[in-house]
């Protein structure tokens, strides 16, 4: 039997299998709308055999995009529609979920194929906000320094999110703390330099994110899971660290937390990352045995083997695949042949499926 292929249960929901579709921006809507590219490339990787496929970062607002070109759920036209996407996700057996965001000082940039540097108003730009008036690099846009009612907006812009994202059919909300995006710029002090309730201590800076996961899990019906993304560290002395993780991820799930997702850096544009096989492997392990909570682990995730003793070794609950399943919408049924595991492939494909 295989580890890998094994359900999981949280919640009400049950995920056929560990392997989950990582949040990957596509950078292809309009006014944050999905079409018929994020119909296909999420559907495909349903079909692959996955156990749960996450939207990319979903701007709760459209200014918490990072480009003008990714996906939202700011209205209720926006949550009708994913309707036809959620559908077809649940059809294949897999669980859809969707990544709430808010960009933060990475707002208003452009595609990466583009360059990624700041798009102007009058390209369809605008003025991010930030806990600190502080661009994330050269050639970024200045963000404007929230004020109380700014804070209190996003509170809201997540709370809302959560609501039509229920009514579009997802099974499971993940907040997104990670990348240096604007919940993960609050809880560093490289680039949180407040000097408020929301700024100084690590309680302080953590204050924002815990007040949106507790708005999310609030809204979010009590049988199914909310999952929260993290950076476990920023990569640079003196930022975020995995100690500082660990605390998080621990008042995360006295909130009703289900499971932290743990990715790492993108606070700062020249931090040094040894990036190699497994890498942030270890910090999913030490989260899930200091702080008591399910986790997933992400990054340089390739090979079945290597997966699936990330799983039987209690390293993880779950990984999340993100450049492989791009590469190969279908690795997890050609992991689970590998892995002498039994996949339900679609009916449509059965005659290609391999045999033991």
């Amino acid at each position: 039997m295989s580890d890998l292929f094994s359900p999981l249960q949280i919640r009400d929901v049950e995920f056929k299998n560990r392997v989950f579709v990582s949040p990957m921006c596509q950078y292809s809507a309009e006014d944050g709308m999905p079409n018929d590219w994020h119909f296909v490339h999420l559907g495909a990787r349903a079909v692959g055999g996955a156990g749960l496929v996450i939207l990319e970062a979903t701007g709760v607002s459209p200014e918490g995009r990072i480009t003008p070109h990714d996906l939202g759920i700011w209205s209720d036209a926006h949550a009708e529609a994913y309707s036809r996407i959620t559908r077809f996700i649940k059809d294949q057996g897999a669980v859809p979920g969707v990544q709430l965001a808010h960009a933060g000082r990475k707002a208003s940039t452009d595609a990466p194929w583009r360059g990624g540097k700041a798009v102007g108003e009058n390209d369809g730009g605008w003025t991010p906000i930030a806990p600190s008036a502080i661009a994330f690099n050269e050639g970024f846009p200045l963000p404007r320094e929230m004020d109380e009612s700014d804070i209190q907006e996003v509170v809201e812009d997540f709370r809302a999110a959560t609501r039509r994202s229920l009514a579009a059919g997802f099974e499971v909300v993940e907040v997104h703390m990670a990348h240096g995006y604007l919940l993960h710029q609050f809880l560093s002090p490289l680039s949180n330099l407040r000097e408020d309730e929301y700024g100084g201590s690590l309680e302080n800076r953590a204050r924002l994110p815990l007040a949106v996961a507790r708005a999310v899990r609030e809204e979010w019906p009590e049988n199914l899971p909310v999952f929260v993304r993290i950076s476990a560290t920023d990569w640079v002395d003196g930022g975020w660290s995995l100690e500082d993780s660990v605390w998080l991820s621990a008042r995360l799930e006295e909130l009703g937390i289900d499971l932290v997702d743990c990715s790492s850096g993108g606070l700062v544009p020249n931090a040094s990352i040894n990036v190699e096989p497994s890498y942030q492997v270890p910090f999913a392990e030490e989260v899930r045995r200091e702080a008591g909570i399910a986790t997933a682990a992400v990054g340089l995730i390739t090979e079945p083997k290597q997966a699936e003793g990330i799983i039987s070794n209690g390293r993880a609950d779950a990984v999340l695949l993100a450049r492989e399943l791009l590469r190969d919408p279908h690795w997890p049924l050609r992991a689970a042949y590998e892995l002498g595991a039994d996949a339900d492939w679609p009916v449509q494909y059965e005659r290609a499926k391999p045999r033991h």
